[in-house]
């Protein structure tokens, strides 16, 4: 590191009262919070005022995938903000078609149109409103343990617990089971058996919905806060198929698992499946300006041609966000930093959480791919009985309480979800950071072992 962590605990202290004076937080319970006051980052790394430096295994949100202050994209936000800092999204800019040409090269097949955001929830937003007036139908399709965003139609579209103070029950989404062997809703066995039994769930599912009442099947290519969940081969092939059959729009959120974060620029080039939109935000420019967008495919975009669009944002293609976007992807295939994730992924993240889990009664399953991993944590590896149970608050989360702590103790920033705890270091963590992270994990997880039986 080339900045070193100073101490200062009195400007720590007074960043904290400003924030709790003034700041409302998302997700939180305002009294109940104590944000740690940030002073600074570089790389996999951040520290507070008091001078610790954390190893960030959460990637604040999963999505600094170039880590903190890449020289390359701070200097063209930089350079960006001196020659043009905004302009109306109706106007044709450099940075703004230049940013939207380096997507459109990296997307699967024909998705080729550009329609920028502010963010993720945003492209999700966006992408609905475009399969509905494609299709001429209402409803969306969207499984159960995913994540979508917090605005209106995304959160609905959300399948975890966060919907539920949110959810209208009318706004026109059906949810239903996505396979995952390690906790399969269909009882089956076998990989081949999850794929076959949750195709045929999501046929009847559409049979009983009506297929003509269907604009659009969403999915997380690989789901990210839900617990990291690589679909089964021939699954996101089998969804494709039955879209193409009733006329449904399929829509990829590849808004965590984009840009090198499964060691593919995309998630869906793992299985060679391309769909109709595909929602990107996150990793396009690692978060350090807002962006998002949803890439189109020619038959969605020819819809559009000579009938307006209905939708757009003040800040859509914003040219402080697009030059940080063009800097991130020019450093990341000048870098190599997809192919470093794909290697860290499967030489020492993999093999090693793999080891880890044979040491601890904790871990009940490691998966994952690339920077991109999740361990199920379990009170029993016979039965599999989580950790903690779904939606555990207060005293029922403490286990997993106790494990966030531990790491925090040792250094390690956590990305703790439910029962899990996700893997997802920057696509640019070098092999010495990446085992650093695990021994402090390992050491960590002896909190989550006290808890099993």
């Amino acid at each position: 590191m080339s900045v070193q962590p100073s101490s200062d605990p009195a400007a720590g202290a007074a960043v904290k009262a400003a924030d709790r004076a003034h700041v409302f937080h998302s997700w939180s319970a305002q009294g109940l919070i104590d944000p740690l006051a940030i002073a600074g980052a570089e790389g996999s790394y951040f520290w507070d005022y008091d001078g610790k430096r954390y190893l960030d295994f959460s990637c604040q949100l999963v999505n600094t995938n170039i880590g903190h202050q890449h020289p390359k994209v701070v200097a063209a936000i930089q350079e960006q903000a001196a020659k043009l800092c905004t302009i109306a999204p109706g106007f044709a800019v450099d940075v703004r078609s230049e940013a939207a040409r380096l997507v459109a090269e990296r997307t699967p097949g024909d998705l080729d149109k550009i329609f920028f955001t502010n963010g993720g929830a945003e492209a999700v937003e966006n992408a609905v409103r475009m399969a509905r007036l494609h299709t001429g139908r209402s409803k969306v399709l969207s499984a159960y343990r995913s994540y979508h965003g917090a605005t209106a139609a995304a959160i609905n579209l959300t399948g975890d617990p966060r919907r539920w103070p949110s959810d209208t029950a009318s706004a026109g989404v059906v949810h239903f089971w996505a396979p995952f062997l390690y906790r399969s809703p269909f009882h089956a066995d076998s990989e081949a058996q999850e794929c076959e039994r949750a195709l045929r769930h999501l046929e009847d599912t559409i049979a009983f919905e009506g297929p003509q009442t269907i604009a659009a099947i969403i999915l997380e290519t690989i789901p990210g806060t839900a617990g990291i969940m690589v679909p089964p081969p021939g699954y996101l092939a089998g969804v494709r198929e039955i879209c193409d059959r009733y006329g449904i729009v399929f829509i990829l959120d590849e808004v965590m698992a984009g840009f090198g974060r499964t060691g593919h620029w995309f998630a869906a080039d793992h299985f060679g499946v391309t769909p109709d939109l595909l929602t990107f935000a996150k990793g396009v420019n690692s978060g350090y300006v807002p962006l998002g967008g949803v890439a189109i495919s020619a038959e969605i975009a020819a819809t559009f041609d000579q009938r307006p669009y209905p939708g757009g944002l003040t800040y859509s293609g914003h040219p402080l966000a697009c030059a940080s976007a063009i800097a991130t992807i020019n450093a990341m295939a000048e870098e190599g930093i997809v192919e470093n994730a794909a290697a860290i992924g499967e030489n020492v993240i993999g093999p090693g959480l793999r080891e880890i889990a044979e040491r601890h009664p904790s871990v009940g399953e490691v998966r994952g791919l690339g920077v991109f991993w999740a361990l199920d944590l379990v009170r029993d590896e016979e039965t599999r009985e989580p950790l903690v149970p779904y939606n555990a608050s207060g005293a029922d989360n403490q286990p997993m309480a106790d494990f966030a702590a531990a790491c925090k103790r040792g250094g390690l920033w956590p990305f703790v979800n439910m029962n899990r705890t996700h893997v997802v270091p920057p696509c640019t963590v070098t092999e010495a950071e990446a085992k650093e992270g695990l021994a402090i994990l390992d050491e960590a997880l002896g909190a989550a072992d006290a808890h099993t039986v």
